[in-house]
Formats: C-alpha cells, structure tokens, sequence
C-alpha cells in the first residue's frame, strides 16, 4: 500500500524521520539535497546501510512489566536521557542559516553531546561560548601537522569533553553526485543555479542573510589562492593523507587530555588496537557510506567487536540509524549510544532548531516505545537474543 507522507511546513506535526526527510528535501536546492544524501561512487552501501536494519528482526519476550521503562545511559561519567549523540557533520550552514548553533541548542535541550565537524562553517569556540551544552570536537588529522595540532589545542582550551579522530578518510572518496551540479569547483552548472532560484526561503536564509558559508576552523591554514569559499572546495580533498597510522594515534593520546575516540572502525583487529592505545572509546562506522563504497554496514560487525572489546571500551554505532528501533537494534547489538547524523539534519533542513528538536523527540518516543514492545525495562536487559537475522536477506549478521 502507498503510504501518504504529510505535506506542510510545521515540523511539529511531522511523524516520523522520513517525514522530516520530505519536508526538508522539497526546502533545499538540489545541490544540497544531493550534499546531505549522497554516498560514495554507486552507492551500494548507502543502501545496505539500511538493509542491514532491515535483516535484523525482533524476538520479543512478552509478560514482562515494561511499565517503568528507562531510556537512560551513562556516556563517560556523564548521565543523559536517551543514548543519542549528535554526529559531526560538516558544511550544515548549507541547509540553515547558523545551521551548526541550532544543532548545538536542540542537543543542549535534549540533554544529549553534539559532535562538531572539522570542516563545520562555525568556529569551534562559539558553540561553548553561546550554549550550555556537551560539546565533542571530530578532528580529521591532515598532511599539515599544524593545521591539526591547532583543531586538538583550540579544542582543549575550549574544554569540549571528547575528541573524535576520524580514522576512515586518510583517502578521499569519490562522490560523483559534486560533478552533477558543479562545472568548476565551486561554480554550480546553470541547471542547479536555476534550481536554486526555485528555492527563495532557502535563497534567501542561506544565500542572502549569511552568504556562502566558509570552513570557519581551516581556512586560516589554506594558501591565499584557495581562501576563496569556491576554490576550498578543491583543495579540501589534497589535506587528507594515506600516512596516518596508528603512531599518529598515540601521538593525539599523549597530547588529548580527556576521552579519545575512534571513528570509523570496523574490524575486531583495529577495535583491538584501540584498547591498546589508550583510547577511551570507538565509533563502529562506515562514515554514513560516504566515503568508500561497498564497505559493510557496521551492524554487521557490532556483536563481535562488542564480544571482543566491550569490556575495554565504550563501543558507540551510527549510520543508517533512522528509528528508534534502530537504536534498539544497535544497542541490542553491543553499542553503549548511538550517534545520529543524517537524521538531525533533516530536522534542521525542514524546519531550522525546531526540526533538530523534533527529530531527537521522535528517536526517543520511539525507542521508549519499542523497548517496552519487546519486553525490556532498560537498555541493561539488551542483548543479541532479541533479534533474529532475516533468512532471506544477503547479510549474514554476527548475533553470537
């Protein structure tokens, strides 16, 4: 049966994510909607991202008083309402006009981390200045020494809890989606320009009141030449570099004085190493499918990295996650939280700080909802018995 999807602007009706999703894309240009969606190269794993939730099935266990249920964890020493985390996501002034401040305020009222993007159009020191909130800071560690050591001494001077190392971009992916809409780096063909003019509300918030946004924590580093917001799109990929190892790890533990985190491991070897190195927690991640192309999803690989580090480590998943059964899965899985990224954003996208805030709203009712379905009080009574793997589906997910 074709399901109907609401099709207005207030966000406090939206139902679900997928109606967020609706409303956002029918508000941005198509540049952008492309900017929030798209995955690496064909896109294989963009989808098996969410086939892999689909695979896993429930085995709920029933006369169970679910009737004081708690979605509570504890995330580092710190108690938070639900198990969300806000995931770093870079270039979100695109969708909103001060994009990554609304970010900030929803998941400072939710009660719940955001992670700040290296490549965010905000500076790093305003989000702890202008909000009361937890801040996490994602460092991606560059070719210029410098340029990293600043991100990791800014960040530490403007006491963000958690520093978040990216370990899956040393190589830059290819998203086929950028030469769709641009001719030149930065210079949009003419059909996504018209495109954009068919977009005032976005024209006008993003274009005209704030301007192009700009990669506010890099820039300063860029050469002259590639200061220009449309030149830094060029140079951006030639930061990243295949020589970052595990050597560089254990630099950043010595130099980072609260939690290192891991993100973007996916294989018990590395989550492992991990421990070993000192690191407080990781993310088992395959960067929202973004950057490398047919790469397992990570509920994949959860339960035997759970089952291998879980007692070591603080095991956090993304991607994919668009439910709160979801993120039962994921926790039933062997994961501590779970870090949300597309999800907020089209929140932001359809409706700015009220959007963000209906998107964690409608995770948590969600998941509340599910782990009493189940017959669950709290997420301590999770485990891989309440899910079963779809016999017809290709993935062959690790339960044990």
């Amino acid at each position: 049966m074709k399901r109907k999807y609401y099709g207005g602007h207030d966000v406090t009706k939206a139902i679900s994510i997928e109606e967020l999703r609706r409303m956002a894309l029918r508000h941005l240009p198509a540049f952008a909607v492309e900017f929030l969606e798209g995955g690496a190269e064909d896109e294989l794993s963009l989808d098996w991202n969410r086939e892999a939730f689909k695979a896993l099935r429930f085995v709920p266990r029933t006369l169970v008083n679910s009737s004081k249920r708690d979605t509570t964890i504890e995330l580092f020493g710190h108690q938070q309402p639900s198990p969300l985390i806000v995931a770093p996501s870079g270039h979100n002034n695109i969708y909103r006009r001060d994009g990554d401040l609304m970010l900030a305020r929803a998941a400072a009222a939710a009660k719940i981390p955001m992670s700040l993007s290296t490549l965010s159009n905000t500076r790093l020191e305003r989000l702890p200045k202008e909000v009361d909130g937890r801040f996490w800071m994602q460092l991606y560690v560059f070719d210029d020494r410098e340029l990293t050591l600043d991100i990791v001494r800014r960040a530490d001077q403007s006491g963000y809890e958690a520093l978040v190392v990216t370990v899956d971009l040393a190589v830059y992916g290819l998203r086929e989606w950028d030469r769709r809409h641009f001719k030149a780096p930065g210079q949009l063909k003419m059909r996504s320009k018209l495109d954009a003019l068919l977009h005032p509300r976005w024209l006008l918030d993003v274009m005209i009141r704030q301007g192009v946004p700009k990669l506010e924590n890099v820039i300063d580093f860029f050469p002259p030449e590639a200061r220009d917001t449309r030149m830094a799109t060029t140079f951006i990929p030639t930061l990243f570099v295949p020589n970052f190892t595990w050597k560089t790890i254990a630099e950043l533990r010595k130099l980072w004085p609260r939690q290192l985190v891991l993100k973007g491991i996916l294989n018990v070897e590395d989550a492992r190493r991990a421990a070993e190195h000192g690191c407080d927690g990781i993310i088992v991640s395959n960067h929202g499918a973004r950057n490398l192309d047919s790469v397992i999803s990570p509920m994949e690989v959860l339960s035997p990295i759970a089952s291998a580090v879980g007692d070591r480590l603080t095991i956090i998943a993304d991607s994919g996650i668009r439910r709160g059964s979801d993120i039962f899965k994921a926790m039933a899985l062997g994961a501590k939280a779970v870090m949300v990224g597309r999800a907020p954003l089209y929140g932001l996208a359809a409706g700015g700080e009220a959007g963000v805030a209906r998107a964690l709203q409608l995770l948590q009712e969600e998941t509340y909802r599910v782990l009493g379905q189940v017959g669950c009080s709290s997420f301590a009574d999770l485990g891989p018995q309440f899910l079963s793997w779809d016999p017809d589906n290709r993935a062959r997910l690790a339960l044990e």
